[in-house]
């Protein structure tokens, strides 16, 4: 065998690579604390309830971009359980792009919450799933670090890739 070969094997092997890697995003919004919030305490367990809640997210301090498409605005929906001061999130992320289409994300975090307000949020995952017009057949996974201000506001810096 020469030893050549698993080098060309290499070679012809990195453009598939890259090429599955996608392209890298980034990007900065603040949301606006829940305007819908509808809670169900769960009978006999103190501490312990269901709610659906929704957000918006209208200010992109960087928006990002996917196939030459910058973000706009767009509207977080999704369900917690709750149990004490600790919670599990998912949901359906919808953004709005500046030229109209819609992109749809699912989402799911963790948080910590006071006085029913979210303190501290960790293990923001995403998945872009799809949208209309450019964004129909896009594919995309990644994760926000989130800091949660003072006046309810939260700011996710996300980070990830499409395809």
């Amino acid at each position: 065998m020469s030893k050549s070969g698993p080098l060309v094997a290499v070679a012809l092997l990195l453009p598939v690579a890259a090429a599955a890697q996608g392209t890298k995003m980034t990007g900065t919004v603040v949301c606006s604390p829940p305007s819908a919030l509808h809670a169900l305490p769960v009978e006999g367990q103190p501490g312990h309830a269901y709610s659906v809640s929704q957000v918006k997210c209208s200010t992109w301090t960087k928006p990002w971009q996917i196939a030459g498409v910058a973000s706009k605005e767009g509207v977080g929906t999704g369900t917690d359980a709750s149990s004490g001061n600790a919670s599990q999130s998912s949901g359906t992320y919808v953004d709005t792009m500046a030229n109209g289409d819609k992109a749809y994300y699912k989402y799911e975090f963790n948080a910590i919450t006071k006085d029913g307000k979210p303190e501290k949020i960790s293990n923001h995952k995403w998945e872009l799933i799809g949208g209309t017009g450019k964004m129909n057949a896009v594919k995309g996974k990644g994760t926000c670090n989130v800091t949660v201000q003072a006046d309810g506001k939260v700011v996710y810096d996300c980070q990830g890739e499409y395809k």
